[in-house]
């Protein structure tokens, strides 16, 4: 069952046929060649290939109107692609099942396809002015490199704009700098770690704070500096920009509009693009009036790769295609997004990497710049996502904000949307937005994330809204890094996204950072909050993760056949509805509406959200905890409202093995397999198929 999603979609052969025919001296078949070295005048053959995706596209066009690409196309990329615009794809460039479209590296071949330029190596000079050397610290003389970017024709840097996790929108990235593949710090301080807010003076909503120490007494020559933090929640991150510094008093003012949760003492902030704090290897910054750009490299420049972001829109856009595959190329260096597939059916992106990304890797059904507060708003709100649509075996990182976005399906009709994201290795996203922009944005009806590898985040992996989604065999550690009550997997604050399905996942080395905080710092594996009702947890490993699984007041939740071992607390089941906010209840009871709760298709998919109203919707009703196995750690954790025995007069609870021998082979040592005389399976246990946990070889990987 491991390949059955990837075995069902048609992908092009390595063995291509000859070229069927030449007309116009190109060449109309089902192969065509692309190369840097290439002439858009030649035939598009091996000897002749074009020097354009876009001429090759338009050939493909052309061969589709004479009817002869019964059988498919192949088009094979060789060489580094500089993209000043989108490469763009509609439904005129669709194949069909039995002749799919496919873009893909020539054999033996690298392809890519860069949004920015390079900057040759030759032109970086030693900084000698001094001026400038007054600015940096002594520790950077000698070190700090500059080049002109206006005499190498490049004059459009973006811009640095507020933005930040909740209720912000996904904004292309403003210029980076990206060394050897990597991307590189813009300079700021502290380098590692924050500085904290000390005082607000003005009240939590004023416009001003106090900071810790002197360092801002050297920034007088400074005139863009920026302040990114936690300022107010330690799950919500945010840029502002400086307007002064009060250096006698210590204080910062922001600029309007101001984050209306507003600054509290004590929270986590940093300041950056200060020329000033360019004091260690990798940093850089870039002067907008002057177009400037000085930068310590951290290995040798001569030997180095420099590279630039400049493409805004997305490296390349599939609108209404069908049966598009793109294969095994490397997409990077740009401020937007890798791909975007909005509408069509059948489309791949499969076996690519799509790195250093400005913001999002992979984006079915686009990237709607305000989705997740549109979301929140309108929570049936439907993305242009099309249906069976996918993304496999890619490997994706280094993204400012979102690996995946994965939309699809219908929550008016709950009609599924087919859409998957599939043995994808995602890491280190969520550069610029710290928050909310998690490995995969999870939306709609009827979706499937499975057997991908997430790691090395900030914040969530998976943020999951609406019904019928299967989350599967993921293995995921070392997420939610910087942040405090937040999940590796999330979702909350709706009765009626209901049916989904997390099982067999591997949860494991998620623990919380924030030493020191008094406010709710827990790292949870599965996080259910604010009511989050009509899950099923099933079959999955919680190793080593603070708080396991948190049910957060809802109601018909399932948490059966799990194992927790070594986890500060394995569930968390409280009652928060119980007495709950006006706020909360109001989103509560406005989503119940706008889901027709008592009519079809919800009432009959979901029978007893027909008379939730009647039944004290506020209590966790119908939630059962079942046929759990605990090692090493804390077993269940029951809190507010009532106490403890209010709560558990409404949870079903059976089974479960907290004490004594579970039969686990060598849990300590990560093996998770149940030994034959194993207590657990007496009490009716499901072996969990470890084995098909995490990525998998297929033809792509």
């Amino acid at each position: 069952m491991r390949n059955t999603i990837v075995s069902t979609v048609w992908f092009a052969s390595t063995c291509v046929v000859s070229l069927a025919f030449l007309a116009g001296g190109v060449a109309l078949g089902r192969d065509y060649w692309v190369s840097t070295t290439g002439s858009d005048a030649d035939a598009g053959t091996t000897e002749r290939p074009f020097a354009t995706l876009e001429r090759a596209r338009d050939a493909l066009r052309e061969a589709k109107k004479a009817g002869i690409l019964k059988t498919g196309a192949t088009v094979w990329l060789s060489g580094v692609h500089w993209r000043d615009k989108t490469f763009s794809l509609d439904t005129q460039d669709s194949g069909t099942a039995e002749a799919p479209v496919v873009y893909r590296p020539a054999p033996g071949e690298i392809a890519r396809l860069v949004g920015g330029k390079p900057i040759p190596s030759g032109v970086f000079k030693p900084v000698r002015d001094v001026e400038t050397l007054k600015r940096l610290r002594p520790s950077a003389h000698g070190k700090v490199m500059r080049v002109d970017l206006k005499a190498l024709g490049i004059t459009d840097y973006g811009r640095l704009t507020r933005r930040g996790g909740i209720e912000r929108n996904i904004l292309p990235a403003a210029l980076e700098l990206f060394f050897n593949e990597r991307p590189m710090p813009l300079a700021r301080w502290p380098n590692q770690g924050w500085t904290k807010i000390a005082a607000v003076p003005e009240g939590p909503k004023g416009e001003r704070f106090v900071y810790e120490g002197d360092r801002p007494k050297r920034w007088s020559k400074a005139d863009d500096i920026w302040v990114h933090g936690y300022f107010n929640r330690n799950w919500c991150d945010t840029y502002e920009k400086v307007a002064a510094i009060d250096t006698t008093k210590r204080e910062i003012t922001t600029r309007e509009p101001h984050d209306y949760r507003g600054y509290k003492a004590g929270q986590r902030i940093r300041f950056l693009n200060l020329l000033e704090e360019l004091d260690e290897p990798g940093e850089w910054y870039l002067d907008r009036k002057s177009g400037t750009l000085y930068f310590w490299p951290p290995e040798p420049i001569e030997t180095g790769r420099v590279l630039v972001s400049l493409l805004e829109t997305p490296l390349v856009a599939l609108r209404g295609t069908e049966h598009v595959t793109l294969r095994g190329l490397i997409l990077e260096c740009t401020r937007g997004s890798g791909v975007e597939i909005v509408g069509g059916h059948n489309n791949l992106v499969a076996g690519c990497t799509l790195r250093n990304i400005g913001t999002v890797g992979v984006a079915i059904g686009g990237v709607v710049e305000d989705l997740e507060r549109r979301l929140y708003k309108d929570t049936m709100f439907k993305a242009d996502a099309g249906t069976d649509n996918g993304i496999v075996s890619c490997d994706i990182y280094d993204t400012g904000e979102s690996g995946i976005i994965l939309s699809g399906g219908d929550r008016k009709t709950l009609e599924p949307g087919r859409n998957y994201a599939v043995n994808n290795h995602i890491h280190n996203f969520g550069r610029w937005v710290r928050t909310y922009r998690p490995a995969v944005f999870l939306c709609g009806v009827g979706n499937r994330v499975a057997h991908n590898l997430m790691h090395d985040a900030p914040h969530t992996a998976v943020f999951f809204l609406g019904n019928d989604h299967v989350l599967e065999f993921n293995e995921i550690y070392r997420v939610c890094m910087e942040t405090g009550d937040s999940g590796a997997f999330y979702t909350g604050r709706d009765w009626t996204q209901r049916g989904s399905a997390v099982r067999y996942n591997h949860f494991h080395d998620l623990r919380a950072t924030l030493e020191g905080d008094r406010s709710f710092s827990d790292v949870m594996g599965v996080y259910l909050d604010d009511q989050a009702s009509g899950i099923t947890v099933f079959g999955n490993i919680f190793c080593r993760v603070s708080r396991a699984v948190l049910l957060g007041g809802g109601r018909d939740n399932t948490l059966e056949n799990n194992i927790f071992a070594f986890c500060d607390r394995a569930i968390h089941l409280d009652a928060r509805g119980v007495g709950d906010s006006l706020s909360n209840a109001k989103t509560l009871l406005d989503r119940l509406k706008a889901a027709n709760h008592d009519r079809p298709p919800y009432s009959e998919r979901y029978p007893a959200l027909a008379e939730i109203l009647n039944d004290e919707p506020s209590k966790p009703k119908g939630n059962v905890i079942a046929r759990n196995i605990c090692v090493g750690g804390s077993w269940e954790v029951f809190y507010l409202a009532d106490g403890q025995e209010f709560v558990r007069t409404l949870v079903k609870m059976e089974n479960n093995l907290t004490e004594g021998d579970a039969g686990l082979v060598a849990p300590e040592k990560g093996d998770f397999r149940l030994k034959d005389d194993s207590a657990a399976l007496k009490l009716g246990f499901k072996p969990i198929p470890v084995e098909k946990i995490g990525l998998y070889q297929d033809g792509f990987r």
